[in-house]
């Protein structure tokens, strides 16, 4: 790592699937910059961001002093925070002037996932694109959401500009992007930088598995199309057993090939290697333990110890045959996985959907995630349906639909107008937000099973929910699709979605599903079980570094079981 830091240009961003260490590496980096005397400012795009709990600080929306360190600011972008900002600054100017109901309407049009994303991005572009702000610092550094939102953040810069240059009538039918001509310049200047490489570096994160290390290489070639050439691989994680315990040796050998069958793309990156460290990356002191390549040391009788620490935190957990057994009792419903990125939603969601296809039941397996990897699961089942709620596709089919619908109905200036509003890049939210609504409904007839993006494009979705449906009740007509309708009161029916809150046996993928679990009830959805995911405490491994992992495991699950979930099942992990 030492080396990759020598080359670190001003701007640094990290992309890649969830759970594969983004945050870790960014931290790590961050910390060594600061101690090398650079003035560091360290930026999460993540909606659900867990810069806070590994840097030990109480983080904002504005740079705040990292605890312990001279140099190092960080700070997350918080899209509702900005949201309000952004809505307050384009109404203030009107108030005392305008009539009380006009001021309203204006709120309640700058109420939508559009203003979210247009707030978000523009506190994105304020540190990338605003030679005023960067210039104090030496380096800025972005934390990212998982891939697929950050591809969409990356190409923002472009559509939004061409929006501006391509708007005929200089203003817009939508509120929320009423301020964006005014932001040209510095649209353009993020524009600039991002395609610079004497100014930025994009780093690809991985771990040595197939799914991270292929979702890494379409990163790597959706980026360079963008004009983002400058790109380094950090392979994150990557173990190597050091005796014949066979669980140590099926998890190198299955990171090897991995490794091994990388595609061209990605193998003439230049690249960083980071090994397994058994107690994750929480904390200053882990944190320059990776930037060192310092492995904890290995202590004995590591076996026996773990045992001790078992027992009793494994009583009255679920079992996987019950867990199917109770959604098959319901005949149909909704199954939603949730959780941060890397945890194994996608395999959690295609091992259910597969078990009710065996026992008979009709099952619709799709996902919300834009980097979905459902392609890569296996139809084995004639009961068993693959979908995918596209972006583009369901774009295209949202402008389709409302451009048919107002031919002929309309004048041609307000087509105009239309059409204008249709091309504005926020409308794949709504686009996506329609076809998640049919999805959802789907499971009246049959099993619908949900694997979810990670959890902070998950949160927006629920939050688009519930804003759209105040929405639609308040324009409800005859034409009104009975799938928008009726969205929020099915995923808040308990009988009707069941969603499963999933995670590993680790700091952040617990905390950050206890707080959307705190977000989901205060929503009225309550969640039905936690599924702790790929425990190396339940693989009976001899491995002193793999048994330094699973006691770390252990304060967690305990963790859930002592206050977060009475219903919680344990998978091991496992070489498939």
């Amino acid at each position: 790592m030492k080396d990759l830091i020598k080359k670190i240009p001003h701007f640094l961003f990290f992309t890649g699937k969830g759970g594969v260490g983004k945050t870790s590496m960014s931290c790590a980096i961050s910390v060594a910059l600061a101690k090398s005397g650079k003035k560091v400012l360290l930026i999460s795009t993540d909606p659900a961001s867990n810069l806070d709990e590994v840097l030990d600080t109480k983080l904002n929306s504005t740079p705040t002093k990292v605890n312990g360190l001279e140099n190092l600011e960080a700070m997350n972008i918080n899209p509702v925070v900005a949201a309000y900002e952004y809505k307050e600054k384009m109404v203030a100017p009107f108030r005392g002037i305008l009539p009380q109901t006009a001021i309203e309407q204006m709120e309640e049009q700058l109420s939508g996932a559009c203003t979210v994303e247009i707030a978000g991005f523009n506190e994105f572009s304020k540190y990338v694109g605003d030679i005023d702000i960067s210039k104090n610092y030496d380096h800025i550094i972005l934390d990212t959401a998982p891939t697929g939102h950050t591809l969409r953040l990356l190409k923002l810069p472009s559509a939004w500009n061409s929006f501006i240059e391509e708007n005929s009538t200089g203003s817009s039918c939508l509120g929320a992007v009423s301020g964006l001509s005014e932001n040209k310049k510095l649209y353009e200047n993020v524009v600039e930088n991002l395609k610079n490489e004497d100014k930025t570096l994009l780093i690809l994160v991985s771990r040595a598995e197939e799914l991270s290390l292929i979702e890494a290489s379409k990163a790597s070639i959706e980026l360079a199309s963008q004009g983002i050439q400058n790109q380094h691989l950090i392979i994150n994680g990557v173990f190597k057993a050091n005796d014949e315990d066979s669980i140590a040796k099926s998890f190198e050998e299955k990171s090897n090939k991995a490794l091994e069958n990388v595609d061209e793309i990605i193998s003439k990156l230049p690249k960083t290697i980071i090994g397994f460290y058994p107690n994750g990356a929480v904390g200053l002191e882990a944190l320059e333990n990776i930037i060192n390549n310092t492995i904890p040391k290995e202590f004995e009788n590591a076996k026996q110890i773990l045992q001790d620490s078992l027992k009793g935190i494994l009583e009255d957990s679920y079992s996987w045959d019950s867990l199917i057994n109770d959604f098959e009792n319901d005949k149909n419903g909704l199954i939603m996985t949730m959780g941060k990125g890397g945890v194994g939603k996608t395999t959690i969601a295609s091992n259910i959907a597969l078990a009710l296809a065996k026992r008979g039941h009709k099952v619709v397996l799709s996902t919300t995630d834009p980097a979905s990897h459902l392609e890569y699961v296996s139809k084995t089942n004639e009961n068993l349906a693959i979908e995918r709620i596209d972006p583009k596709i369901e774009t295209q089919k949202h402008i389709d639909e409302v451009v048919a619908l107002n031919e002929g109905k309309i004048s041609d200036e307000d087509m105009a107008l239309l059409k204008e509003e249709l091309s504005t890049p926020c409308i794949e939210e709504i686009a996506v937000f329609k076809a998640f609504a049919k999805t959802v409904s789907k499971a009246k007839n049959s099993f619908v099973v949900l694997d979810t993006a990670p959890t902070g494009h998950t949160l927006l979705l629920l939050d688009a929910s519930q804003a759209y449906h105040k929405e639609v009740l308040k324009n409800k007509n005859d034409a009104m699709e009975k799938e928008l309708v009726e969205l929020l009161p099915l995923i808040k029916d308990e009988k009707y979605t069941k969603i499963l809150l999933v995670t590993l046996p680790e700091a952040t993928p617990t905390h950050e599903a206890k707080e959307l679990q705190e977000d989901l009830k205060r929503a009225g959805i309550k969640p039905y079980a936690w599924i702790i995911n790929r425990s190396f405490a339940l693989t009976n491994s001899s491995n002193n570094l793999l048994c330094q992992k699973a006691l770390n495991e252990i304060k967690y699950i305990k963790e859930i079981k002592e206050s977060l979930s009475s219903r919680r099942l344990i998978k091991p992990w496992v070489e498939n």
